[in-house]
């Protein structure tokens, strides 16, 4: 469905945005041979920056000119047709597409725009832009798809480019372990998404996404069975694309990647996938409160286990990594709650300063010629200024510091909204309110420990305007784009909230305005008070906490990757050994054998006497002709 207004052209060809990157892969896996790195960097960062000048464009026409029932729907062509199994390829445009778009497209265009220098030299210079290219197309996909299966797609798309990137420098072995175990523990979470699927087009006859959101609220009453074990398959799905407990192992080791992919991985595509998902079938959740409640706890449970596990961390990548998870946690802590507007806003929010932190490390790694350990690092808060500033800046809002960083604005409207929403309660807050404690402890460890005291290693490598402009334009939406939100107290500035209310209706909360001041204030304590203790451990006395005990068990990510390796890969491994001679191995080596043992036999005949060959020659023509006779 287009709008009829003058402005339906733009909104119209809203095809053209995931189809630049998509252009740019093909271009530079067919042409990139005959280019030299700047040609390739012209098409990688080129069509990354139309497909965000287009995706503002359509934007600018939506609001402008808002469709009828504020979403369009744009037919491209059929793609399956099989009986009652007809699957057309349709984009769907509506405030919720809007915002991921333009997340994706904005973030990843400046991403690309600081590959361009730091990646510069690299012997895979051609196949990183090429796979930084399909990374973003395929998420564009994901987000714009009208239906399950071209959303599935974009899905499966986003999982193979992240093991193609975690494992870009492939020749180094952990980096392709790290990959592989990305695309198997994510396998885990889409075949449970695939087995949805097919029970909703049981069900319903058809996968596209809105007809289905209608008949659920329809046809299956809440808490009934069906919603139940749908929506739980959807939730394992978001589990292991978003790193959310129990799945949650894959993400750290995914910074086995060059800093600019995890950039990409944390900030605008993958992470966010499952939050999109349980977002766009928030009437599928609602129909089953029991699932919607464990959406919440495993972001409860999640956000307090990354936090901890980022406090224990000296991997500058690795402790973001933890973060990201511990964030994502609190997206899933509101869409359990049903604040499901507030969780789009943090993850706007959040892609905004986690790609300026990932990118700002990039810049550290780089001048200390590739270390990542922060006790190796120290006071380079005047040698690198812009990485210095970048992580003020990113790590205030991650924190959030209050009132003068984007991060404080959308965490703070998902602990309002836990506690406020019947779905909520105290319990459910305080993991929130310790979680944003330990943020500001874990952040300015980080800092401090970076950028403050002695310097302990030289610079060895200087960044250029390439690498810090992006950093400058995250900064100033890290400070900027919470002020499209505001908490009651401070005014009536809800435009996001407003925005998105047709495609995600606003939670029903209970409570005065006084207590939405307390709140606040309690969320102001538990940022400057993790941040005023990170001063006193780790700037005023310098303490480092011992890898033993908790500690330590926190190093290594709480025991999960022993956990599995006990449960699945010692008695996998255990079994492939001890079935290694099994029937179907014996019958390909029979095969082998008796190829052989045929020559074997046929190398007798192979003697070097021409009449034996004439006379072997003569005996199949006389064979032939009986045949030929019989028959």
């Amino acid at each position: 469905m287009l709008p009829t207004s003058s402005g339906a052209d733009m909104l119209a060809h809203a095809w053209v945005i995931p189809l630049l990157p998509l252009a740019g892969f093909a271009l530079l896996t067919l042409l990139g041979g005959w280019l030299r790195e700047r040609g390739m960097a012209t098409i990688g960062v080129g069509t990354m920056a139309l497909a965000a000048l287009a995706a503002l464009a359509v934007a600018a026409d939506f609001l402008l000119y808002p469709p009828q029932g504020d979403y369009a729907r744009i037919h491209l062509w059929q793609w399956i047709s099989a009986d009652r199994f007809v699957v057309d390829a349709n984009l769907y445009v509506d405030p919720l597409a809007i915002i991921m778009m333009l997340v994706i497209t904005v973030v990843g265009f400046l991403i690309h725009f600081y590959s361009a220098e730091y990646m510069h030299g690299d012997e895979g210079y051609r196949r990183y832009f090429a796979y930084l290219n399909l990374f973003v197309g395929s998420m564009l996909v994901l987000v714009l798809a009208d239906n399950l299966l071209l959303l599935f797609l974009g899905w499966e798309g986003v999982g193979v480019c992240s093991y193609l990137l975690i494992g870009h420098w492939y020749r180094n072995s952990a980096n392709g372990y790290a990959a592989r175990k990305a695309l198997i523990v994510t396998r885990a979470g889409d075949t449970a998404f695939a087995v949805a699927m097919l029970l909703l087009f049981t069900h319903f006859g058809t996968l596209v996404i809105q007809p289905i959101m209608r008949d659920v609220a329809v046809q299956w009453p809440p808490g009934a069975t069906l919603p139940i074990v749908t929506s739980a398959l959807l939730l394992a799905g978001a589990v292991g694309k978003s790193a959310q407990a129990p799945l949650q192992v894959w993400l750290p080791d995914a910074m086995a990647g060059p800093t600019p992919v995890s950039a990409l991985i944390h900030a605008a595509t993958m992470v966010t996938a499952g939050v999109y998902l349980i977002a766009r079938a928030h009437v599928l959740f609602a129909a089953a409160p029991p699932v919607l409640f464990a959406v919440a706890v495993t972001g409860a449970v999640t956000l307090l286990l990354a936090a901890g596990a980022a406090l224990a961390q000296h991997d500058i990548k690795r402790i973001l990594a933890y973060s990201t998870i511990s964030q994502i946690g609190y997206m899933f802590l509101a869409l359990g709650v049903g604040a499901w507007s507030a969780a789009i806003f943090h993850l706007m929010t959040h892609a905004f300063f986690k790609a300026l932190l990932f990118l700002s490390a990039g810049v550290v790694i780089q001048a200390l010629g590739q270390e990542h350990d922060i006790f190796r690092m120290g006071g380079l808060r005047r040698a690198l200024p812009a990485a210095y500033w970048g992580f003020i800046v990113g790590g205030a809002s991650l924190a959030a510091v209050p009132w003068v960083t984007a991060g404080f604005y959308s965490k703070d409207q998902i602990l309002w909204s836990v506690w406020a929403s019947p779905m909520g309660g105290p319990r459910l807050w305080a993991a929130g309110w310790i979680g944003a404690m330990l943020t500001g402890l874990y952040t300015f460890r980080l800092v401090f420990t970076v950028f403050f005291g002695t310097q302990k290693r030289e610079i060895m490598h200087r960044s250029g305007l390439r690498s810090t402009l992006p950093l400058l334009v995250l900064a100033v939406l890290s400070l900027g784009a919470g002020f499209v939100w505001l908490p009651g107290m401070l005014g009536t500035g809800t435009l996001l909230a407003d925005f998105l209310q047709a495609p995600l209706p606003p939670p029903t909360l209970h409570g005065s305005a006084r207590l939405e001041w307390l709140l606040e204030w309690s969320a102001v304590a538990a940022s400057l008070g993790g941040i005023l203790l990170a001063y006193l451990l780790f700037l005023r006395r310098q303490r480092r906490l011992p890898l033993a005990g908790l500690a330590g068990w926190a190093y290594r990510g709480w025991g999960f990757d022993r956990l599995y390796e006990a449960l699945w890969l010692r008695p996998y491994l255990y079994l492939a050994y001890a079935n290694r001679h099994d029937y179907i191995d014996a019958f390909y080596e029979g095969l082998a054998e008796l190829s052989a043992a045929s020559h074997v036999w046929l190398s007798l005949f192979q003697d070097g006497r021409v009449r034996h060959y004439a006379a072997g020659m003569a005996a199949g023509a006389v064979l032939l002709i009986a045949i030929a006779v019989w028959l």
